[in-house]
């Protein structure tokens, strides 16, 4: 790798998503090991001050554009990318280990015939090759993994690379019409709740399992995180109860997070589970059962009822905050 490094950025509703420029800092740590140049690109209808993204260190983006494109399309956004890195001669990509990341990634791994390396969390140079590291067995273990080919696509756990604070500058940006796309695949209809923050993509999640013994609980876990700026999550039996939508769902058959917090309420922690949250830095849990498996993982454990603890967390930080 030592030609040009692209990073797709993520929108949604005319916003890029932060996971994406988060990818850009793994991107721009590829480019330090071998010279290489990074550019973004992004497809969309609108996307709200793409020029602002020069604030996280982002130089150029190629934005391309169609109406059609508002909603996202595998099968025109993986053709679109591919024929842009063979335009530019890029024999690297980056995304975001998001649900559209994983999907798209692999598609334009086929496009361009390189090797692909998924779920990164860190990079190291050796020799001529990048050494990818990434967790497998449910995060049990990490491997290492070379990619052999010319080309190569990576994906990057959100939150494991810090897009490090705003600054001042603009990017330039090269507005492209996307003429004639392939919308044979597409998105038809996008339902998001308002105001409501990805897990994947938040600092702090507040999660709930079983133990809350049902919906109407997960009402002091919102006030929680509402205070402390988080999200609130869940565990698959409680996304399996109906108590919760599947886009809160943590865990192998939900979403891998790495928050800088996160709190497991009345989650036991089977293995499913732990794979889709211990890379949090911090992790607090709250449980009756001193042997749940949650403890093993946790960084600081709390051994009582969840229904006394966490409003007594919320008076707490209440309290601070005024």
């Amino acid at each position: 790798m030592a030609n040009k490094i692209l990073v797709f950025l993520e929108q949604r509703n005319g916003e890029v998503k932060k996971a994406s420029l988060q990818a850009y800092k793994a991107a721009e740590q590829l480019a330090g090991f071998f010279g290489s140049e990074v550019e973004a690109v992004t497809i969309g209808s609108e996307i709200n001050g793409l020029e602002n993204v020069g604030a996280f260190g982002i130089k150029k983006v190629t934005f391309f554009k169609n109406e059609q494109l508002a909603n996202y399309s595998s099968s025109a956004y993986s053709k679109i990318l591919t024929n842009f890195a063979k335009e530019t001669g890029a024999d690297g990509f980056v995304f975001s280990n998001t649900s559209m990341g994983k999907d798209l990634a692999p598609r334009v791994a086929v496009g361009l015939d390189a090797g692909i390396a998924m779920d990164a969390i860190a990079f190291e140079k050796e020799g001529d090759s990048v050494v990818v590291t990434r967790p497998v067995y449910a995060g049990k273990a990490l491997v290492d993994v070379v990619i052999k080919s010319q080309n190569k696509v990576f994906t990057v756990r959100p939150n494991v690379f810090d897009a490090g604070e705003a600054g001042e500058g603009q990017a330039e940006v090269d507005v492209r019409e996307a003429g004639d796309v392939d919308l044979s695949v597409k998105v038809t209809e996008l339902k998001t709740s308002e105001g409501k923050l990805d897990v994947a993509e938040a600092d702090i999640i507040v999660s709930g399992g079983r133990g809350l013994k049902g919906p109407e609980n997960f009402k002091m876990l919102e006030e929680l995180a509402d205070l402390l700026g988080g999200a609130v999550g869940a565990s698959r039996a409680a996304v399996d109860a109906g108590w919760r939508p599947h886009e809160d769902q943590v865990g192998q058959t939900g979403k891998t997070v790495s928050p800088n917090l996160y709190i497991a309420v009345a989650i036991s922690g089977a293995i499913q589970h732990l794979a889709g949250m211990r890379s949090s830095k911090y992790i607090v849990a709250i449980n009756t059962d001193k042997d749940a498996p949650i403890f093993q993982v946790a960084d600081y454990g709390i051994v009582a009822d969840a229904f006394e603890v966490v409003p007594a967390l919320i008076e707490e930080v209440k309290k601070i905050k005024s």
